[in-house]
C-alpha cells in the first residue's frame, strides 16, 4: 500500500481546503497490491480536504469555525481540482462525509453547489452524512452508502495482470473521499471499499466462489483489518499528530470500550498539538517548501520579554491552576451543608477558574506557538 502526500503540505487546522491552483491539503493516493498465483491485482483510491478555499482559525476552541474565503473563486478552484483528478485517474466519484448542520454543513453545501459546475458523466458528487447514519459504533451501516457507489466501482474496475504479465483489467475512475480531516471517518471507508474490491478481485482470478468474502477467512480477514489501520495511522500521525480515531473498528471490526477511550485520548492530544505545537511546525515545513523566506534586509532580535503573568504563563500551568480551582470549587460545595460559608468559597474557586479559562481563551498566541520569523516570499 502506498501513500503520497501532495499539494498543501501541513499540518492538521494549519492546513485546510485548497489553495487557489486546486491543489489540497491532506492529499494522499492509496494503492492496495495483491500479488497471488502469479496474478497481479492494483486498486487506487484518492482522499482529501475539501476542495474549495476555506480555513480553521487555531484559535484555543475544540473546534474552530470554519471559515469560507473568496467564495466568487470558488467553482474555479475546484474546476482545476477536478481537472487534475480527471486526467491522472479518470471517471471521478466524490464522496462526502461530513456533516449536514453546523459548519460542516456550511463547506458540505458550498462543495455540493460548487461541484454542479463540472458535473458531468465523468464527475459525481455523492453526499454521505456518516454521524447521522452511522453514529460512533454503527459503522456496519456503510453498507448503505456501498450499496449508492457499488454502480460506479463495478464500472471502473481495477488493475489486473494475468500470469503472463498480460493487462486483463485497467482501472478507468477513482473514488475521492473526504471528511473534514480527511482521516477517520475517511479512513473507514475507505477500508470498507478496499474490502470489497479485493473480494472481486478474488473473485475474478478463481480464488473466491461468487459468494465468498474475506469475513470467511479469519486469518486473512486479520492482516486485511491491521494493513488499513496501520495505513489509517500512518496517515493521521504525519497530518494529526496522532494515531486515526476509530482505529478499533477498521482493526478488530467493531467498536470496543479500549477503542473510544484511545479515541477520547488522542482527540485531547490533538487539540494539544494544534494548539501549542503545529504552529512552529507549520513554520518549518513553509520554509523548507520556499513559501517564506528568512529576512535578510534586517538582523532578527529575540522577542522582548514579557512581564507580570505572562513572563511565566504555559498551557500547563493554566491546566494544572483550572483543576485545582475546579477541585477546590467541588470540595466547598460538599461542606455548603454544614456551613453556608462554603457557598462564598465556592463562588470564589469557581470564578477564579472561569476567570483564568477566560485570560487563556484571550491571549491563545502567548501559550500557543512562537512569533514567526520570516516573512511571505513577495
Amino acid at each position: 500500500m502506498a501513500c503520497i502526500r501532495a499539494s498543501l503540505l501541513g499540518t492538521r487546522m494549519w492546513r485546510r481546503g485548497a489553495d487557489s491552483d486546486g491543489y489540497v491539503a491532506n492529499f494522499v493516493e492509496s494503492e492496495q497490491i495483491m500479488q497471488l498465483n502469479g496474478h497481479i491485482a492494483s486498486f487506487v483510491q484518492v482522499r482529501g480536504s475539501i476542495p474549495i478555499l476555506w480555513e480553521q482559525i487555531v484559535d484555543l476552541t475544540y473546534k474552530p469555525k470554519f471559515e469560507i474565503m473568496r467564495n466568487e473563486e470558488a467553482p474555479r478552484v475546484l474546476e482545476r481540482h477536478f481537472l487534475d483528478l480527471r486526467k491522472k485517474y479518470g471517471n471521478v466519484l466524490a464522496v462526502d462525509l461530513v456533516n449536514k448542520h453546523g459548519g460542516e454543513g456550511r463547506l458540505s453545501e458550498k462543495f455540493a453547489s460548487a461541484v454542479q459546475h463540472v458535473a458531468s458523466d465523468d464527475v459525481r458528487y455523492l453526499h454521505f452524512d456518516f454521524h447521522r447514519i452511522c453514529g460512533h459504533v454503527h459503522f456496519e451501516r456503510l453498507s448503505i452508502l456501498y450499496d449508492q457507489i457499488e454502480d460506479f466501482i463495478v464500472k471502473n474496475r481495477y488493475l489486473l495482470f494475468n500470469e503472463k504479465g498480460g493487462k486483463v483489467e485497467e482501472q478507468l475512475g477513482v473514488v475521492r473521499t473526504n471528511c473534514i480531516d480527511c482521516l477517520d471517518r475517511t479512513n473507514v471507508t475507505q477500508s470498507m471499499i478496499g474490502r470489497k474490491m479485493m473480494e472481486f478481485q478474488l473473485r475474478r482470478i478463481g480464488v473466491f466462489d461468487a459468494e465468498e468474502t474475506i469475513s470467511s477467512h479469519p486469518n486473512f480477514d486479520e492482516n486485511f483489518k491491521i494493513l488499513w489501520a496501520n495505513h489509517g495511522d500512518d496517515v493521521s500521525i504525519q497530518y494529526s499528530g496522532t494515531p486515526a480515531l476509530k482505529g478499533d473498528f477498521v482493526r478488530y471490526g467493531r467498536r470496543t470500550a479500549q477503542g473510544i477511550l484511545n479515541d477520547g485520548y488522542n482527540a485531547l492530544a490533538r487539540y494539544y498539538l494544534n494548539n501549542f505545537c503545529d504552529g512552529t511546525k507549520q513554520d518549518a515545513i513553509d520554509l523548507l517548501q520556499g513559501h517564506y523566506i528568512v529576512s535578510v534586509s534586517r538582523e532578527v532580535t529575540p522577542t522582548s520579554q514579557k512581564g507580570g503573568l505572562e513572563a511565566v504563563a504555559s498551557f500547563p500551568l493554566a491546566l494544572l491552576l483550572v483543576l485545582a480551582g475546579f477541585f477546590l470549587t467541588i470540595m466547598s460545595l460538599s461542606q455548603v451543608r454544614y456551613d453556608y460559608r462554603h457557598v462564598f468559597f465556592s463562588t470564589v474557586w469557581a470564578s477564579m477558574s472561569v476567570g483564568i479559562v477566560a485570560y487563556v481563551r484571550a491571549n491563545g498566541r502567548v501559550f500557543c506557538n512562537r512569533p514567526r520569523l520570516h516573512k511571505p516570499r513577495s
